[in-house]
């Protein structure tokens, strides 16, 4: 049986079986269960594959720029690489924003919910802190540069992500203009594609980890969680993942028909092994390396291409948490009785969209993010409170529609290069 088989498997074992002992969440041996198996295995599949993340990331992206800069117009994959990762976070946000003013969601919920998080105070606390440390744009701006590479190298999963990306892009275009002049630059090559080649080997052994994972990952959830926080917030739920459903299917499958001439049905077929691990991972960043080996074996994109694309959407192309962020925010504001003004709706979808290209691609990261939204908005932040409880379910959703916007954008911006190579 595939991978994939096994993943489908796992995922729907683990939330059958969830859902079924749901009742016994808070039995001794249950909780015992879950506490001392079932989490240290999925937390240690998710710690082994952040463990080449990061060398990756940095080989990756060195690479793809080092053979863009040498053999193709670089500045052009990077307009279009940003122009269409603009575009459809723009997109995805009118999207949801557009739905849930339809629905109105919010307009059926009491507002006392949000100031009586009872079980999610702790995460509500924690949540609050980061919003409330959070940088202004200016600063967030500046600290793209990093001063110290080595740090950002060790903060990268911590929010430093886009540091240590702008260190590797500059370095590959340094190391691509002394090319002609030197062969250290060779030397190089040499090495960070045997890095890059052994993480990815290292991931290969990891995977054999990935069904066991992926059911502790998915029964976990489910089981502390249930279904009775969902009847409250049905409308949210479904506005959210409607408008996710409407970015993955008719979005991007327009984006692979007309722009990157390919069968939407075939690509989907395609990538759905790396969907369900982006599903049940909630994680771009965990998902990435699988991502990567996908792009340039099956669905045959230009590796230099696919491993620039890829590696920078991962961080700066959240298509789903742009789209999640913009509903939320709505959302809290109906529940509240607050009718944001045009502008105020303007505002909100400009600032999910430059949130999901700084959110970071791990679960949970885009709640801090939206907390700031609320602020500049005067929603109370308490509201998050509300949201918690289903966070997990619609980051895995929002997470597959996230992995997919950066396949389709690197199957588009690959299309394009080939194109305009033959011309």
């Amino acid at each position: 049986m595939k991978l994939h088989h096994w993943l489908l498997l796992s995922l729907v074992l683990g939330a059958c079986l969830g859902l079924a002992l749901q009742p016994y969440s808070e039995a001794a041996w249950l909780l015992n269960l879950r506490k001392s198996v079932l989490e240290p295995v999925g937390q240690i599949f998710l710690r082994l594959i952040f463990m080449v993340v990061v060398p990756m990331v940095f080989c990756g992206l060195f690479l793809g720029v080092y053979e863009l800069a040498s053999q193709h117009d670089l500045g052009t994959v990077i307009r279009r690489t940003l122009l269409l990762t603009v575009l459809t976070s723009s997109c995805s946000v009118l999207l949801g924003v557009g739905l849930v003013n339809f629905v109105k969601p919010g307009a059926g919920l009491n507002a006392s919910l949000a100031t009586d998080p009872g079980a999610f105070s702790a995460t509500l606390e924690k949540i609050r802190g980061q919003a409330a440390g959070a940088k202004t744009w200016q600063q967030a701006l500046i600290e793209i540069v990093p001063a110290n590479p080595l740090s950002a190298a060790v903060h990268a999963l911590d929010g430093e992500m886009l540091a240590l990306m702008f260190f590797a892009l500059f370095f590959g275009i340094a190391a691509a203009s002394i090319r002609p002049l030197s062969d250290r630059p060779k030397q190089m090559l040499t090495i960070f594609s045997e890095i890059y080649a052994t993480s990815m080997r290292i991931v290969d052994y990891v995977l054999l980890l990935a069904p066991f994972a992926v059911f502790a990952l998915v029964f976990n959830n489910v089981n502390r969680s249930g279904l009775s926080i969902l009847k409250a917030l049905l409308a949210y739920v479904l506005v959210v993942v409607s408008a996710l459903a409407i970015q993955q299917f008719a979005v991007y499958g327009l984006m692979l028909k007309y722009l990157a001439r390919l069968s939407p049905v075939k690509f989907l077929q395609d990538s759905r092994e790396i969907l369900l691990y982006a599903f049940a991972t909630s994680s771009s960043n965990a998902t990435l390396p699988r991502t990567l080996e996908l792009a340039e074996t099956k669905l045959k994109m230009h590796p230099q291409i696919s491993r620039f694309v890829l590696t920078v959407g991962s961080t700066a192309n959240q298509n789903g948490t742009a789209l999640f962020e913009g509903v939320t925010v709505l959302f809290l504001a109906q529940v509240y009785g607050i009718d944001l003004s045009l502008g105020s709706q303007v505002t909100v979808v400009l600032m999910s969209v430059l949130a999901g290209i700084g959110t970071a691609g791990v679960p949970g990261g885009s709640l801090p993010l939206i907390c700031i939204v609320l602020q500049q908005v005067g929603i109370p932040i308490e509201g998050i409170g509300i949201v918690l409880g289903v966070d997990r379910f619609l980051d895995m959703c929002r997470t597959v529609v996230n992995v997919s916007g950066d396949l389709v954008i690197a199957a588009v911006v690959s299309r394009q290069e080939k194109a305009a190579s033959k011309g």
